[in-house]
Formats: C-alpha cells, structure tokens, sequence
C-alpha cells in the first residue's frame, strides 16, 4: 500500500530559481525510504513540503490516498497526527525550560487528542528506552543520544503512520549514531520511516527503498541494496567513491 507520494512536484523560492524539477516518488506503508543527496540537492525543501509550511507550484502530495492540503486546518490536525518529524539537532530541538513528560505530550495537547496522557508518555519512553522517572527530569539531564530519544518518544507518543526523519543522527557521535539507528529499526515495525540525509551508511542499514536527488531532481531511485551495488547515475557513482574507506 502506497502511504505517501509525490507526483511531479515543483518548487522554487524564487521564480527565476526553481529549486525542485519534476519530483516523483513514494513510500510504501511498512517500507522505510532513505532520501539521499549533498546540501542544495532540494531534500530541506522536500521536507518543508511535507511538513505543510509550504505548497508546491506544481504537482501533487498524497497522503494515504488523500492530497496534502496545508491551508485546510481541519486536514492537517488529521495528517500531524499521522506524520510526525524528528530533527537533527537534539540540543535545540527540546526547549530547556519544560520538563521532559510536557515535551513528550505537546503533541497530544497540540493536537487535542484525548486520553490518558501520562500513560502515553510512559509508553514513548519505554518505547524509546528511557526510564519512565525521566519524565520529570530537564533536557540539560541527559546526553545528545537520550535527547535525541526524547525527541523520537514526541514524535512517536500520538502513534503516528510516518516518521520524517531529518539527518536524525549527523549530530551524534559513532557509537550513539549506532543505537539510535537500532532503535528506529525496532520503531520501524509499527510505523514507516522516511530518513532524510547524506549518509549512504545510514540509509543502508534502515532504509529498504533508496531515492537520489541531485539539484533538485531524481536520479536514481529504487531498492536501497540494489542501487547501492549498481549505482547507475554518475551522482550515485560519485557519492559512493566519496565515502571513506579504512586502508
């Protein structure tokens, strides 16, 4: 089943500089999606799109069989609900002053999704790994890699279809990057993931589908092991022979 798509879509900030041409693909529910290329490849803007804080100038997004529609209040409480984002920085990304149990439910209150939201927040932090004493602790209290749970328990606390991973690791160390990996494979069973980033190392271990952009179009597209083993586009052939190699 197809859960999100976009169909020919263009975008520029500026009418004279297009900044996507033409972009075209989706995410199967269930089958996690890497969205790789260099800075200035358009992937920001994607998500910027799919995040609803900006339209398209041509072309279309579909969400669950359903066209994205971002001035439409009531569609898009409905659509946040379902896709949720999860930012690269963990530092700046929570707000110092709240504790972690009001960070974790501000989508429910956002959102006004009724319930026990204390029980919610428990359930996010067990999800993620984090004690549930955690919950009255402040960001300052913990490491990059436990923010970044943090941020994931938010994201995940209203039991969304679609994670929009953003460089959801590049701000960590190795080791961290490792587990924090793990954990959203272990996520990826109850909810699709679409990591945006410029790791190919990343993508391989999460993503069963891989898309290349490349100034603001696809190049290449296809499953991640597939066009990693036979990369086609020179783009894709460059990005490969740019990853370091231990000698």
């Amino acid at each position: 089943m197809t859960l999100l798509s976009l169909e020919n879509v263009g975008f520029s900030y500026q009418k004279s500089r297009p900044v996507l041409h033409d972009v075209s693909f989706s995410v199967r529910q269930g089958a996690n999606v890497g969205l790789v290329g260099e800075s200035g490849s358009g992937k920001s803007t994607i998500l910027r799109l799919l995040l609803g804080l900006a339209r398209p100038d041509t072309g279309t997004i579909n969400f669950s069989g359903d066209e994205l529609q971002s001035r439409d209040s009531d569609f898009m409480r409905r659509y946040r609900k379902s896709v949720q984002p999860v930012f690269q920085d963990p530092y700046s990304s929570l707000d110092p002053r709240q504790r972690i149990d009001r960070i974790i439910a501000e989508p429910l209150r956002s959102l006004k999704i009724e319930g026990d939201h204390d029980a919610a927040v428990d359930a996010a932090l067990e999800a993620v790994g984090l004690p549930r004493d955690a919950r009255n602790r402040y960001p300052h209290a913990f490491s990059g890699g436990q923010r970044q749970r943090i941020a994931i328990a938010r994201a995940i606390v209203s039991r969304p279809q679609l994670l929009l991973a953003d460089e959801a690791v590049s701000a960590l160390d190795l080791s961290t990057r490792v587990r924090i990996v793990d954990l959203l494979k272990q996520l990826s069973g109850s909810l699709t993931v679409l990591l945006v980033s410029h790791d190919l190392g990343v993508v391989a271990a999460l993503c069963e589908d891989i898309v290349i952009l490349e100034r603001g179009r696809v190049v290449e597209m296809g499953k991640t092991q597939d066009v990693l083993a036979n990369p086609r586009h020179p783009y894709t052939q460059k990005l490969l022979s740019s990853i370091p190699r231990l000698r």
